[in-house]
């Protein structure tokens, strides 16, 4: 009995222990941690030596899992949270005692502030989840189902707290069922009222006769090009976006009415762009190596059409070496004179490298030490 007593008893003496070095206030904050609010020190540490900082046994997130499997298992869901998928738990997260709900290291809207930096604070006219700091009001906080980690579907979620018949009343003339609120309506907050977002499409400034003929009729995509002829020059080349003709292709991806700056996307390029090429996007978060993320998609792509694969804005090498350019000095020959023996195709960057990203250094096709050369020096 006095051995299983000693046994019991044991955690809470490594913790009594651990405190003598340890500041024990920093352990006893409002919301606490399970395994250190019971002095289990050892669940997650080893006393004397281990292979990761902090004395963890296991590498973050791996140990986190050892408990959370529901967030293990939730990776494979469409959308995952970024520091989720890289394995941050401690971004936004305290390992032992919070002063806030689930342990954050400050108010939620500060943790989620302090890396979507391009957020204001609040806005002249501000959403009122948004203004009280609600964030997971509309968005989960790992992942999701739906695109930007939303809770719902976003329709569904704005009609989750506004009536749809007061919205028919403020509607009219919409013609149609109400839905893809944001369109024309900010989610976070804007500097007109009724969160119209900032930038009106002309048309829609000066009166709705420009674009719509009549009720119910729809607009289409050649409404677009009367105004837009070099996005209708760009859609003739060889690789395009022309798609969904007839639904109107442009209201794809561009709100007819309002938006965040003078290109009227419904969302950042990244929201925009993974509509279609979501798998993309999964392939390069979840890529040990990749190419350094760009500010836009169409850094090197041409948005609408481009008479180059893939969309890029000019051949591969002339995209690639405005960044690169020290590497024509040095690089493996590639160009106009060096073909690829398995394709017969002009040698470019994109023949050893793929900047979605790859398991290998450099994102390399290949292993850079072997692998990659014998695809073409198979006599070496």
């Amino acid at each position: 009995m006095l051995l299983l007593l000693l046994i019991a008893q044991g955690s809470a003496l490594a913790a009594v222990d651990c405190f003598s070095c340890h500041d024990r206030d920093t352990f006893q904050r409002r919301v606490k941690h399970q395994p250190a609010d019971d002095g289990e020190c050892f669940t997650c540490h080893n006393p004397h030596v281990a292979p990761h900082e902090g004395l963890i046994k296991k590498a973050i997130p791996r140990l986190c899992f050892n408990c959370h499997e529901d967030m293990r298992d939730g990776l494979q869901q469409a959308v995952v949270h970024q520091p989720v998928r890289d394995g941050q738990c401690l971004a936004c997260h305290h390992p032992h005692s919070s002063d806030q709900t689930g342990l954050l290291n400050a108010r939620l809207v500060d943790t989620c502030l302090a890396c979507h930096t391009g957020l204001p604070k609040q806005y002249k006219y501000t959403h009122q989840p948004y203004a009280q700091g609600k964030c997971s009001a509309c968005h989960e906080a790992h992942q999701s189902d739906h695109r930007g980690l939303l809770v719902k579907e976003p329709t569904a979620l704005c009609l989750g707290c506004h009536d749809r018949s007061a919205l028919k009343r403020k509607h009219a003339d919409y013609p149609g069922e109400l839905k893809n609120c944001g369109t024309c309506h900010s989610p976070h907050g804007s500097d007109r009222k009724g969160l119209i977002r900032n930038v009106l499409h002309q048309p829609y400034a000066d009166g709705c006769g420009d674009c719509h003929s009549g009720k119910n009729t729809p607009v289409g995509i050649d409404t677009c090009l009367n105004c837009h002829e070099d996005v209708e020059e760009q859609m003739a080349s060889s690789h395009n976006h022309l798609v969904r003709y007839k639904e109107n292709g442009c209201i794809a991806c561009h709100s007819p009415h309002a938006g965040d700056d003078g290109r009227l996307l419904k969302g950042s390029d990244r929201y925009v762009c993974s509509t279609c090429h979501l798998d993309t996007f999964q392939h390069y978060d979840a890529a040990h190596y990749k190419h350094v993320k760009t500010a836009s998609c169409a850094d090197c792509h041409a948005p609408h059409g481009s008479n180059f694969p893939n969309m890029t804005k000019a051949p591969i090498n002339a995209v690639c070496y405005p960044c690169h350019e020290k590497h024509s000095e040095f690089s493996h020959p590639i160009g106009e004179d060096v073909f690829d023996p398995r394709t017969q195709q002009i040698l470019t960057c994109a023949s050893c490298h793929a900047v979605k990203g790859t398991q290998h250094e450099s994102h390399l096709r290949y292993d850079g030490h072997r692998a990659l050369c014998i695809q073409c020096h198979r006599d070496i």
